[in-house]
């Protein structure tokens, strides 16, 4: 029996004694901007459909084309709400997996419950990798909810854990998903009696993408690909052209509600994939905050994740480096009660960070960004562009016998919202845009 105790707690880090442990809520050690904010926090399940989109997976050689289908996606959104007395922010999510039967994963949300009334909050939308689902940032999306933010994350259909199907849906259709949510969000924000209606602010708009998310997100902010990557080889019937830079199509798709993009571990820049070249990258001129591991050997940081920022020059940018991390720095921990397999730990985990620290860095950050570009909030800038630019450089002066206990630094010479000795093994650096633009 104890040794069954033993194994259940060792499968997760994050399990308590008693109750239930969040993972949209950080420990203790997090960094200042970590912390969920004032709000309850609801959640929805919603469908949509993209119609009259090209099924790329059941492309006719004879024909030279697709047919047409209506994309089925399916939303989990969370938002501001009203939660009752006496009631309880819980949900259960089911993400899938390819060697079993779905798993649980708790959340800080309460089902169906009434939005916040007479006010307006910017929206989010978060995209997952190849495969994924709509569950697995759930940790962020939570949290930026109880902060003022509606969030949307998709299901992209033939990406989804367990349901995955051949790459060339993903390549096509990631962006497009991207930019059909905003625009589906923004339909039900104006329909009456839809629980959106009137409780999104449409001119306010950012995409957090990870993985082949980030792969559609920064399409989606204006880096149109190249004709030469891999990924137009990969789309049969042209279909991969109106993606590209100096397409009409592409061009038109722009939407200037978009503010600004998180791309956490961003696919397709590195070789032999070269999914941009310096002209797709240039037309990024919103603001962007990348989020990688320097040891990520499948956005590959130094041949395509580092190269995608210095690239995207038009853009005001900064980029979040985790000393030491591979590709596993964006998403939720192995679920609760997971069976313990190797396999299961490589997808979800990191070998040397542990991942609630990461993910209370990412919600800091995180929450920076967009309060800065979304809310316009100035005093969230020095969070971000902090000094110096290594962590481990930081100092921290102290007074002979005196102790700094929990409080976070006010930025002078050790990174602004961390606490004193826990700024360690990352790096910021920020880049103005071209021009001054």
């Amino acid at each position: 029996m104890c040794q069954v105790l033993l194994l259940s707690l060792l499968s997760c880090g994050y399990c308590a004694a008693q109750g239930d442990v969040y993972f949209s809520v950080p420990p203790v050690d997090a960094p200042e901007l970590a912390p969920r904010g004032t709000y309850g926090v609801g959640v929805r399940t919603v469908g949509v459909a993209n119609p009259g989109q090209a099924d790329i997976l059941k492309f006719d050689s004879t024909s030279g084309k697709a047919p047409l289908y209506d994309r089925p996606l399916t939303l989990e959104i969370w938002y501001p709400a009203v939660v009752p007395e006496g009631s309880r922010e819980h949900a259960v999510y089911e993400v899938g997996r390819r060697d079993g039967a779905p798993m649980q994963v708790p959340g800080k949300a309460l089902r169906d419950a009434a939005p916040v009334a007479g006010k307006k909050f910017p929206l989010v939308v978060v995209s997952h990798g190849y495969p994924g689902s709509r569950i697995t940032l759930s940790y962020l999306s939570e949290n930026l909810a109880s902060k003022g933010y509606v969030v949307a994350a998709i299901d992209h259909t033939d990406s989804i854990l367990g349901a995955e199907k051949p790459f060339p849906s993903t390549l096509l259709n990631r962006s497009n998903d991207q930019l059909f949510t905003i625009g589906a969000i923004e339909a039900l924000s104006g329909k009456a009696g839809h629980f959106l209606n009137g409780a999104v602010d449409t001119t306010r708009v950012a995409i957090v993408g990870y993985s082949m998310g980030g792969y559609g997100a920064l399409a989606s902010a204006g880096a149109g690909y190249s004709k030469q990557a891999v990924g137009a080889k990969m789309v049969p019937g042209g279909y991969f052209v109106d993606w590209t830079a100096g397409s009409e199509k592409f061009q038109a798709r722009r939407r200037d509600a978009l503010k600004a993009v998180v791309a956490i571990a961003p696919w397709g820049a590195q070789p032999p994939y070269n999914s941009w070249d310096a002209e797709g990258l240039a037309g990024i001129r919103v603001p962007l905050l990348f989020i990688a591991g320097d040891q990520d050997d499948i956005s590959d940081f130094q041949r395509g994740v580092k190269p995608a920022f210095e690239k995207a020059v038009n853009s005001e940018r900064c980029m979040l480096v985790y000393e030491n991390a591979n590709h596993n720095v964006g998403g939720n921990p192995v679920p609760p009660g997971a069976p313990i397999t190797f396999q299961l730990r490589e997808y979800y985990e990191e070998p040397v960070w542990r991942k609630d620290r990461l993910m209370a860095i990412n919600e800091h950050f995180v929450t920076a960004f967009l309060d800065l570009y979304l809310k316009g909030d100035e005093s969230r800038r020095p969070y971000l562009h902090v000094s110096p630019e290594k962590s481990n450089d930081g100092k921290w002066p102290l007074k002979p016998g005196e102790q700094a206990g929990g409080k976070f630094s006010d930025g002078a010479s050790y990174w602004k919202g961390f606490q004193r000795r826990w700024a360690l093994g990352m790096e910021m650096t920020c880049q103005a845009a071209a021009g001054g633009k």
